[in-house]
């Protein structure tokens, strides 16, 4: 189940919402947490009996690392290393044994069986790494023990988040969990910020995904330059608007719960650097591999060596967390070498060029990195990138994908303007300024969700990238 689900919007989450308004506020956790794991299993039963696994033992290494921590610090660390390995080893074996059973049995001698079927639990790698930020902090002094089972079980589960986040950490929903107030603002503000990523998502992402999908499938039959930037500018545009959405709405949902979810995006296609970009793009994925991989290695002081290990340790790491395939790898790479020249030489140079130059540069290579992390086959992939250029494809363009352009020309305007600040500005100045533009918030929800429900009522393509995840 996805949020941009008819079930969802009107089975799911209205159910959801009446149980959990109607009981208790001592209650509301139980709820959620029951809710939750019903969301989650909605799809696939079996693998809620990984994640309830999952919990209970992290929460039983609390305890353990609660009553070492301040008395006998090697038992404690001993605790969260063991707790830590056996959530990762969840996530090893169903997202990246068959990986490494394919690739070693190309080596002599060390073959392993791959296991047929083997499927990926659904946001595993988030609800993971929210589980490991619990017991990092733990451990850290960071937060306090949670002793109730239930109240942990909920941050786990919580269905908002659960799928594909924004990766929530421990210590900032910690009071939350304990003691939150729900209120008519917040909720109509979670209204609003749902319906907006909902917008995104249906309205614009899904469309930006089937012109992707169309001329990638062109590809096929007729390769041509301005057919190969089709697909790798529409890709990124859908790429931004599916997942950013997803974030909306989830943290929107918080809202109405009466949770405050962080930031996730932060316009990363106005950057003018890919530090920049990384700084804006999925930022709680950033976020967990600073405060857990990148500063407990030493960060950036230990000499600019160190520094450059230390960054190839979190993009090694990155690129396999978004999948277990060498594309991944190797855009992980990718940006990993970018990162490094800017750190060492680029950034300097690229301050004293025009902001425009800037910003044609980072859109450039994040367009790149996309082509790379979209195309699990190597020369699919290569053949794209080489078209880009004009090199070994039918020429410039086709009137197929001249007319297709034209047609999906009025979609990427409102793509690229929509990915930037400006319409939130222009809204938030119109309702500064004149009383009767407020009321518009209303009239707009409605809106879009009788639009997205006429779309999703008519239309059988809805993809959601980061559901392998």
């Amino acid at each position: 189940m996805v949020f941009s689900s008819l079930i969802f919007l009107f089975g799911f989450l209205p159910l959801t919402l009446l149980c959990y308004y109607l009981v208790p506020r001592r209650w509301r956790n139980a709820v959620l947490f029951f809710f939750s794991l019903l969301f989650y299993g909605w799809g696939e039963p079996i693998y809620v009996i990984l994640m309830v696994i999952s919990i209970t033992t992290a929460y039983f290494f609390g305890f353990w690392i609660e009553k070492y921590r301040r008395v006998a610090p090697r038992k404690a660390k001993t605790a969260m290393i063991l707790s830590v390995s056996v959530n990762l080893s969840f996530l090893f074996f169903f997202k990246y044994y068959n990986f490494f059973a394919e690739n070693l049995s190309l080596l002599p001698l060390l073959s392993l069986p791959v296991i047929e079927g083997l499927r990926l639990p659904i946001g595993i790698s988030f609800y993971t790494f929210q589980i490991i930020s619990y017991t990092i902090d733990l451990y850290r002094h960071d937060c306090d023990l949670q002793a109730n089972y239930v109240s942990f079980g909920t941050y786990v589960t919580l269905f908002p988040q659960l799928i594909a986040g924004p990766i929530v950490r421990y210590r900032d929903v910690d009071a939350q969990l304990a003691a939150r107030r729900e209120t008519t603002e917040g909720f109509a503000a979670g209204v609003e910020r749902f319906c907006c990523g909902l917008a995104k998502k249906v309205l614009v992402g899904d469309m930006l995904a089937a012109g992707s999908a169309y001329f990638r499938g062109m590809a096929a039959f007729e390769v041509t330059a301005l057919g190969a930037w089709m697909t790798v500018i529409l890709y990124t545009l859908h790429l931004y608007y599916d997942f950013s959405g997803y974030s909306d709405m989830a943290i929107g949902l918080g809202k109405m719960l009466g949770f405050d979810f962080p930031e996730n995006f932060n316009y990363p296609y106005v950057s003018q650097s890919i530090t920049e970009f990384w700084r804006r793009w999925h930022i709680s994925l950033s976020t967990w591999f600073r405060e857990y991989v990148y500063i407990p290695l030493g960060g950036n002081r230990r000499g600019h060596a160190r520094q450059y290990f230390n960054l190839g340790v979190v993009w090694l790491l990155t690129g396999f967390w978004h999948g277990a395939s060498w594309n991944f790898v190797l855009w992980g790479v990718y940006f990993l070498l970018i990162l490094i020249a800017e750190k060492a030489f680029l950034l300097r140079f690229l301050q004293k060029i025009p902001a425009i130059f800037r910003h044609f540069y980072a859109m450039f290579l994040v367009t790149v990195g996309f082509l790379i992390f979209s195309f699990s086959d190597a020369e699919q992939g290569w053949n794209c990138f080489r078209a880009l250029f004009g090199i070994g494809c039918a020429g410039l363009s086709s009137a197929t994908v001249t007319y297709q352009l034209l047609r999906l020309l009025p979609l990427l305007l409102i793509a690229a303007v929509g990915a930037t600040p400006l319409p939130r500005r222009l809204f938030g100045k119109l309702q500064a300024r004149f009383t009767w533009a407020k009321a518009l918030s209303p009239l707009l929800c409605t809106s879009v969700l009788l639009l997205c429900t006429a779309y999703l009522v008519d239309s059988t393509f809805s993809p959601f990238a980061y559901t392998q995840f």
